[in-house]
């Protein structure tokens, strides 16, 4: 591959309401301090303010699965500079779960801080906090301990296989059945999906494996603890989850929460991975009992082994439908990899079925189920796709084969078996993340669009099925459809909270944690739409436990839509407020009622929000539609703050909603296949993208070209290597082939806005759902260059070759 051009092009709502900031691109509020080098990271907050801090370094299990059977760490102790070591024998037992995910967690309790139990390579053993890294290196190497070793199950189809080693002999709370490695297990039929399947005119069925990868972000996990002067311990973390994390350590370490403040700073790269508390108990714990600043950051070997991975799945599909292509049965059965510990079990395997198979509404027999098997390998967690990749892999190929079997077009018989808008699907009520789903019907879509524009850009009509040659490189074209969600309904709830300055400005205080995405910039944009002011009067502060309010965190697709949700009831609220003050001050009426209404996110354009007919927002002042006079709201302020009936004009407002609006992509692969050596390059890739109204289109691309160079990566080179005793052996950037830009095609970005009526300013989400197209259409566009079907990610030349041979023999 060579880098390309990008071509971006924004297809606006015309029915949307008119906006002035909300749908601009505007710098991002934090642009000039990262792009000038600011020291906004945890680890510059740490040299920059505790230069005498202590360096932590953690001993991990250099085998998959064991026992301590004992560990000695006085020559460490005695070493000058070391002043602390932890292990099993002086923490606490707690059970618990790693994953970030609201209360009560769906995942196991199967994490304890330390336990003589070892059951990966790089599990915990112990760490150690002296006076510098080296010291810490250097005292983990004199902890002498003994292992027992047990046997491991490196492969997840022996996992439930009797007599296989049962991992988790302590029958974790929350798993399903740990004496035969099940950390969970889902099961939901619509219908008899057998009995269908056997009635169709046309039945396919195909296995399909997805492999371990990595988020790999810059900024490797990072956690950094002090006491203050009063004893609280302030954690300083590069986490998703600063609220899951502050009730996490509460739990593990039995403090209460008074005790404990978690601030996130800025986070370079987070995709999932750092939605889980892997390193703040460390810190939190030394620091309580060495009474110094304490921190802690993974090596990059550290954070391929010991953090977070993508799950690993084998998925079976099988689609059933007649002789015109109609879809009458959906099957899929995975089985998931969970590694050593069940973090996002449950919710990651749910979702591989429950954001896939409602795509396809029309077949009326549905079953989804699956088993999230224990392995001694790496843990797999939260991963940007959480699922639905692995899932649209599977669903996504088959189709692609069935396509062929009736001789129709892919694109055809995607659009005669899609989901439309008026439509729902039983599944959306069925499933949910690991539990009951919420019932949903399509609001807006722009799905049948995308396909079109998307086919267009990459030259489908011309190209598909041509199998253009040039020597031994030959050509083909694939593409794949897909839909995410925007939060979790009824689950994920968001608060935020304004107050209005004296000189008409606003501070916004949100729990919305900014990962990288612009969330701060954004929600400020809404925010800012709302009050009929510019960037410029918008002050943000997010993510500390102490100063900002409640949020569960950036994952599930769920900012823009749910802390937006909450930031526009927010700003409606202080905006009623400032009317309220304004209409005295003009001497006219205004009936309280309309003050106090509970703020809509919803926009609707028959009933817009009746305080609109009185009053409304421009250019920093109130104006009075009836009178077509205006008051600074500076005035306002000052009026409230010191002059007649004093009062704070603030609001804090939480959100949670009972939708989940998908946003959809159709996406598209034009690639060549050198049949001498397997490669396969990718020469033109085209995303096309429905979010809503795009709040910022530049973040909004930025979202989509991130998304889908991870999705090229992992279709293409990256992969875990692991030696026969369950060791990865490419734990390194070296050998772990992540994209840089100089190995990115040209890459066409199509972004179709669709007003969503229950997201905030018409918003859904963006961030994941980039990522699920790349797997499979690449794969597409490799059976029309070549015949092949590969089964198995990545598509290396390995894979490549070995099938060309099959085919040929």
């Amino acid at each position: 591959m060579s880098s390309g051009p990008t071509w971006f092009r924004h297809v606006t709502d015309a029915s949307a309401p008119e906006t002035h900031v909300v749908g601009a691109t505007v710098d991002k509020v934090d642009g000039y301090a990262l792009a000038t080098g600011a020291p906004v990271y945890t680890d510059d907050i740490a040299v920059q303010s505790f230069p005498s801090r202590l360096h932590g370094c953690i001993l991990g299990s250099p085998i998959a699965h064991g026992i301590i059977t004992s560990i000695d760490t006085a020559e460490a102790e005695a070493l000058p500079g070391v002043h602390l070591v932890l292990t099993y024998k002086n923490t606490p037992r707690t059970f618990y779960t790693t994953a970030g995910q609201g209360w009560p967690e769906p995942s196991p309790y199967d994490n304890q801080m330390f336990t003589e139990h070892v059951r990966f390579v790089g599990d915990r053993v112990a760490v150690v906090f002296a006076n510098t890294a080296a010291i810490a290196e250097k005292a983990v190497k004199l902890i002498n301990v003994t292992y027992q070793e047990l046997p491991a199950v490196l492969d997840a189809d022996e996992a439930m296989t009797e007599g296989a080693p049962v991992i988790h002999p302590e029958d974790p709370k929350g798993a399903y059945d740990a004496t035969r490695n099940i950390a969970a297990h889902v099961d939901i039929s619509v219908g008899d999906v057998d009995r269908a399947l056997t009635q169709t005119d046309i039945c396919i069925s195909e296995t399909y494996r997805s492999h371990y990868a990595q988020h790999t972000p810059m900024e490797t996990h990072t956690a950094l603890a002090y006491p203050d002067a009063f004893g609280k311990i302030i954690i300083v973390s590069s986490t998703q989850v600063p609220w899951h994390a502050r009730r996490i350590v509460s739990r593990i370490l039995g403090i209460p929460m008074t005790q404990l403040r978690v601030v996130k700073p800025r986070v370079g790269g987070g995709f999932g991975t750092k939605q889980e508390v892997l390193l703040e108990d460390l810190v939190a714990c030394a620091a309580m009992r060495t009474g110094r600043p304490c921190e802690i950051k993974y090596t990059r070997k550290e954070e391929f082994i010991s953090s977070r991975t993508r799950h690993p799945m084998k998925i079976d599909m099988a689609i059933g439908c007649d002789r015109d292509g109609n879809f009458k049965a959906l099957k899929m059965y995975v089985l998931s990899n969970t590694g050593a510990y069940g973090s996002h079990s449950l919710t990651v395997m749910s979702n591989t079925g429950s954001k896939t198979l409602p795509l396809y509404n029309k077949a009326h027999d549905v079953r989804f189920y699956g088993d999230a098997v224990y392995t001694n390998l790496p843990v797999p967690g939260a991963y940007r796709g959480y699922g639905a990749t692995q899932g649209y892999f599977a669903l996504e190929c088959t189709i692609d084969d069935l396509a062929a079997q009736l001789g129709m077009d892919p694109i055809a018989l995607r659009k005669q078996n899609m989901i439309r808008i008026g439509e729902g699907s039983p599944i959306f009520e069925a499933l949910g993340e690991g539990r009951q789903g919420v019932a949903q019907t399509i609001k807006s879509s722009s799905l049948p669009a995308l396909l079109d524009m998307g086919a267009d850009a990459i030259g489908w009509s011309a190209k598909r099925g041509k199998r253009i040659r040039s020597g031994h490189r030959v050509r083909g074209v694939g593409m794949s459809m897909h839909m995410q969600g925007s939060g979790i309904p009824l689950i994920d709830m968001a608060s935020a909270s304004l107050k209005l300055n004296e000189d008409g400005s606003y501070f916004l205080t949100i729990g919305a944690t900014d990962i990288g995405t612009g969330s701060d910039t954004i929600l400020a944009q809404m925010a800012a739409e709302v009050l009929g002011v510019g960037m410029d009067k918008i002050s943000v502060l997010s993510s500390d436990t102490d100063l900002t309010p409640f949020d569960t965190g950036a994952y599930a697709s769920s900012t823009t839509f749910v802390s937006g949700g909450a930031v526009v009831k927010a700003a409606k609220s202080i905006r009623n407020q400032i009317f309220a003050v304004a209409a005295q001050m003009l001497g006219e009426e205004l009936d309280e009622s309309l003050v106090r209404a509970e703020p809509k996110v919803e926009w609707d354009n028959m009933q817009p929000d009746p305080i609109l007919s009185f009053y409304h927002m421009e250019d920093g002042n109130v104006v009075s539609v009836r009178s077509d006079r205006k008051v600074p709201v500076s005035d306002v302020a000052y009026r409230s703050y010191y002059e007649v009936n004093q009062r704070q004009i603030a609001t804090t407002q939480s959100f949670v909603s009972p939708y989940s609006p998908p946003p959809f992509a159709a996406h598209f692969a034009e690639v060549e296949v050198d049949e001498l050596t397997g490669k396969v390059e990718v020469v033109h890739y085209v995303a096309a993208v429905d979010c809503g109204v795009s709040i910022n289109p530049s973040l909004v691309r930025g979202q989509i070209l991130g998304a889908v160079t991870n999705g090229i990566g992992f279709a293409l080179t990256e992969e875990y290597r692991f030696g026969s005793h369950g060791n990865m052996i490419n734990a390194s950037l070296f050998d772990y082939k992540i994209l840089s830009r100089r190995d990115m095609p040209p890459v066409d970005v199509i972004v179709v806005d669709n007003y969503e009526p229950t997201g905030p300013w018409g918003a859904k989400s963006v961030a994941e759902i980039g990522i699920n197209g790349p797997l499979p259409a690449i794969g597409n566009a490799i059976f029309d260059a070549t015949g092949i079907r590969l089964h198995a990610s990545p598509y290396t030349p390995e894979r490549v070759l070995a099938a060309l041979h099959a085919k040929s023999s």
